[in-house]
């Protein structure tokens, strides 16, 4: 009889055993592409995250010092050591730090007579801790003043024979447009509470916190969150009471005023402990976030004295500049971020880790003129 073809047992467990070896090696190679593929993801998720951070602070401080006073804004100060002013000290955003533009509340090296343009902040953010046990060094925040170019609002003056129904009044708790001048509200001009205004003339400049709005009345009342209003009725230095026709007689020259940004970063480790976040803060409102995950924020400054030119400076507020020099010197801002993956990797079990840096030239606060 004629044998039937197949195969035997033996050739059988063969091709078995040869085409599990295949599926193996199928299969591990898969799993290595998809670790490979989620490490990249990963890894871009990063530089994502961190080109966001990045874009966004170098955005805010090329335009550092755009129509603030090359020597800062005159802010309340008194000879009164204790509290640096009768008033108080002048806070600092954010409100979650509780720090002054002296340094945190727990140290007051000195009074700050003027608000400068660009304010460092060296180990005044928190220290970021990961969830497997790595912790950095204190982080930095930073705080970046510049004029709202969007607005109309210093085109005309607030007083003064071309403005004649605008009043500044006499113990500078409020301002008045006039309507044929200025426009406010959502057929003008916005102007909404916790808005800084710098108002100016030629005795001097001031800042100040509206607290409410009423028409074509701007009210700056006692109690605003960066303590800039409400002084007592003796004390005029960097109060608006300094910009008062001499002897402070409760008139006002003809005076501009124009709305001013100021902007905070700094890292919030509370919100979410496991993916801490860039947050960037505007004025005293509540800061948003940009990015998240991140573990380090850095600042170094590069100054211009025209003598040792001092280079990636790490300044406090105790001492915000190198001796001899002060913080409207600053000239570049060197930025440092470092960013961890949100998981961890999937072939080592550890985070990815990565982290960008560049520097920012001050545009605005590096003009000489050569020819005054």
């Amino acid at each position: 009889m004629k044998k039937n073809s197949g195969f035997t047992l033996v050739e059988l467990i063969i091709g078995m055993g040869i085409t599990m070896v295949a599926l193996a090696a199928a299969v591990m190679m898969f799993r290595d592409s998809t670790r490979a593929n989620t490490n990249v993801t990963q890894t871009s998720d990063m530089s994502d995250n961190m080109r966001a951070g990045l874009n966004l602070i170098v955005q805010d401080l090329i335009q550092t010092g755009t129509g603030i006073p090359t020597g800062g804004i005159n802010i309340p100060n008194t000879a009164n050591a204790a509290a640096c002013n009768t008033g108080g000290k002048v806070n600092r955003p954010p409100a979650v730090l509780s720090l002054t533009f002296n340094g945190p509340n727990t140290a007051n090296p000195g009074c700050n007579t003027i608000l400068p343009a660009i304010e460092p902040g060296s180990d005044l953010g928190p220290t970021v801790t990961s969830p497997d046990g790595t912790s950095g060094p204190k982080t930095d925040i930073i705080t970046i003043m510049y004029a709202d170019n969007t607005l109309a609002m210093d085109a005309r003056q607030i007083n003064g024979a071309s403005c004649p129904a605008g009043v500044i009044a006499a113990n500078g708790s409020s301002i008045t447009f006039d309507a044929t001048c200025v426009t406010l509200g959502a057929a003008g001009i916005p102007v909404n509470p916790g808005d800084l205004l710098m108002i100016y003339n030629n005795w001097g400049n001031t800042v100040q916190t509206v607290t409410s709005v009423a028409g074509q009345t701007l009210n700056f009342a006692a109690g605003d969150a960066f303590n800039l209003n409400g002084r007592t009725a003796s004390e005029t230095a960097g109060t608006i009471k300094q910009l008062q026709n001499p002897p402070f007689t409760g008139t006002y020259p003809p005076s501009n005023c124009t709305r001013i940004w100021m902007i905070t970063y700094f890292l919030d480790t509370t919100t979410d402990p496991k993916h801490p976040r860039l947050m960037r803060g505007v004025n005293f409102n509540t800061p948003q976030p940009v990015a998240e995950t991140f573990e380090n924020l850095q600042f170094a400054y590069n100054f211009d004295d025209g003598i040792t030119n001092p280079v990636n400076q790490f300044v406090v507020p105790a001492v915000p500049a190198p001796t001899g020099d002060n913080e409207n010197q600053i000239r570049s801002v060197n930025v440092y971020l470092g960013a961890r993956s949100t998981t961890t990797a999937a072939i080592t079990g550890q985070y990815v880790r990565t982290n960008l840096k560049t520097q920012v030239a001050l545009r605005s606060m590096a003009y000489f003129n050569t020819y005054k």
